[in-house]
């Protein structure tokens, strides 16, 4: 049975300022971004369409945004509205942590709209070019949460050769580390998929329903692993906020891939 070795959060210290390993996770996630999405608009199916490096940076710059604002907004609205609105200088406190993916998602999706809209595209051309380069940042942010010691899992068998323990949670039993399976699968396994898929010229919107769907199961299933947060534990049907909040974006994502394919010519 393993033990979390529980990281110090600060990866660097010089002098009064502390730079986090969660800061430095960020940091992967939007570098890798920045290079996947610059060898997507190198494809001819973008790059004829007048794609260029430009146009990934400043998307970038709007995804950063999305991502943390609507990643804080959607955490306070979706698992602690009541404590926010009792408390709502809190909402600013992000040091304190507290961000929601589907949150992010949202505010995400609210950016690229704003820079489809400026630059006069397409949503779902701006939608289907960036959905691939996500799972690399979601699995950066997963190994930020397991150096954290943070989100951990459930109850685990303790027979389970990766079984841990983790002394932030208070309890001394072994647990599923759902951190990692979670890296695995929303992260990894996401990214190969959408990126061998992706390779091919597809319909515009199909990209982007393949991500929707391939991330709502990936995070359902390992919502099973994952320990629900315990001012809210599991909800109707036994399923935690994570599972309930992937049921919209999996028949979302059903819904514009069965819409994209219907479409004549394949632009994405």
């Amino acid at each position: 049975m393993l033990v979390h070795p529980q990281f110090d959060p600060v990866a660097l210290q010089l002098g009064p300022v502390a730079i986090h390993w969660y800061g430095l996770t960020y940091l992967a996630a939007f570098g890798l971004f920045l290079w996947l999405a610059s060898l997507r608009v190198k494809q001819p199916q973008f790059a004829q369409r007048g794609w260029t490096r430009r146009d990934v940076e400043d998307l970038l710059f709007f995804g950063v945004l999305g991502v943390v604002l609507g990643g804080r907004l959607g955490y306070v609205l979706f698992y602690k509205p009541a404590y926010y609105a009792g408390n709502p200088l809190e909402i600013f406190a992000v040091w304190k942590g507290g961000m929601a993916f589907h949150g992010g998602l949202l505010g995400v999706i609210a950016a690229m709209w704003l820079f489809a809209r400026l630059r006069k595209r397409h949503f779902l051309d701006v939608a289907d070019l960036i959905a691939p380069c996500v799972p690399t940042g979601l699995a950066a942010g997963r190994i930020g949460n397991f150096i954290n010691g943070e989100l951990w899992g459930r109850a685990a068998d303790p027979s389970l050769p990766w079984a841990m323990v983790f002394p932030q949670s208070g309890q001394s039993f072994p647990r599923h580390p759902s951190q990692l399976y979670q890296f695995a699968l929303e992260g990894l396994l996401l990214f190969v998929i959408l990126w061998l898929y992706a390779r091919k010229p597809r319909r515009m919107g199909e990209v982007s329903g393949a991500f929707l769907v391939g991330y709502g199961v990936l995070r359902f299933i390992a919502e099973y692993f994952r320990e629900p947060d315990d001012f809210l534990g599991l909800l109707a049907l036994g399923m935690s906020m994570g599972q309930w909040l992937c049921v919209p974006m999996v028949l979302a994502g059903v819904a514009l891939w069965t819409w994209a394919r219907k479409q004549g010519a394949q632009t994405a």
